[in-house]
């Protein structure tokens, strides 16, 4: 019995799965002039974006009035509830409304029609009914509707529901693109948190630098730069010449090796066991991008250089690992 239900489970999953996959596969055969139309309506806009929808679709517009505000267009939710008793005074002249429901007849949504046509706002509307009376008194209106709900009373918001959302994602997406909207302006609305400090983070933000560097000339003896990557605690050093110019570095890696051959500690330079093809970072490049460059070629440290190939750090795998760069 436990297998048989065990199964029961894992085939209503995977049907629902299924329907929501083919009702959204369904959402590309109807971008048409209608998106394009939303779309300019939106980049138009001087004030805000509106998003409004009641019970289910309220919960999708909140989420849409979300991804809106972090990709460049800025905007809130409104509750057409709350609306009817005082919150129309949130939306302005300058401002575009984008309303949600399914059966594009919700009270609360219909009610605030006259209001918004008196203000004179741009609406874009987002149904499954392109005949009902939200749909027909939209400036826009985008077709979300299904065949079918998922759920097998075809009563629960399922499958309309992620339609609705990822009909919002693609005008959020459609709209970043269209302003140019770049890593540097997502940071500006995200920095908090990991995804803030994976875009803002510098590599001279977590660098060492100064006396922090692990640093030895190529003529020194090995016994004595073992003692400077004893002393920086990294497992490596940087080499450097005359002119402190990097000309490679030596590991923990290195050094196994190089007692594996048998040399002599106290007469060997550190100039013949290092290695001279160092993998180097700059100062202005992101912390993200330098994990990456470590992961790539599974190595737990980066050089760090300036524009004259000057020593002018060392990234360590824990610097970035403590920094939040995962």
């Amino acid at each position: 019995m436990q297998e048989q239900g065990s199964n029961r489970f894992a085939d209503s999953a995977q049907r629902t799965i299924r329907m929501e996959a083919e009702a959204v596969a369904a959402l590309e055969g109807r971008i048409d002039a209608q998106f394009d139309s939303a779309c300019e309506l939106l980049l138009a806009v001087t004030g805000r974006i509106i998003v409004t929808g009641m019970g289910k679709s309220g919960h999708i517009a909140r989420k849409i009035a979300a991804t809106l505000a972090s990709t460049g267009s800025p905007a809130y939710f409104v509750h057409p509830g709350e609306a009817s008793h005082g919150d129309m005074g949130m939306i302005t002249a300058d401002d575009a409304v984008i309303a949600l429901s399914n059966s594009g007849e919700v009270g609360e949504i219909v009610t605030l029609l006259p209001l918004l046509k008196r203000l004179g706002v741009p609406l874009i509307s987002m149904t499954g009914n392109p005949a009902s009376s939200l749909a027909r008194a939209s400036d826009a209106h985008l077709d979300t509707g299904v065949e079918t709900e998922a759920c097998p009373l075809d009563l629960a918001p399922t499958s309309s529901t992620t339609t609705a959302l990822v009909m919002g994602d693609a005008l959020a997406i459609a709209l970043l693109e269209a302003r140019g909207f770049t890593a540097d302006d997502f940071a500006f609305s995200h920095p908090g948190g990991t995804l803030g400090r994976k875009l803002l983070l510098l590599v001279s933000d977590v660098m060492r630098s100064g006396e922090g560097i692990p640093r030895v000339e190529q003529h020194l003896k090995l016994s004595s730069a073992l003692l400077e990557i004893s002393d920086k605690g990294l497992g490596m050093t940087t080499v450097v010449d005359d002119n402190g110019h990097l000309v490679g570095v030596f590991t923990d890696g290195d050094l196994r090796r190089s007692l594996d051959s048998r040399i002599d500690i106290n007469e060997t330079t550190i100039g013949e066991l290092m290695s001279g093809n160092a993998k180097t970072a700059r100062p202005d490049m992101l912390a993200a991008e330098a994990m990456r460059i470590m992961e790539e070629n599974e190595i737990g440290a980066l050089v760090v250089v300036d524009d004259n190939d000057s020593l002018a750090g060392v990234l360590h795998l824990k610097d970035l690992l403590h920094a939040g760069i995962t």
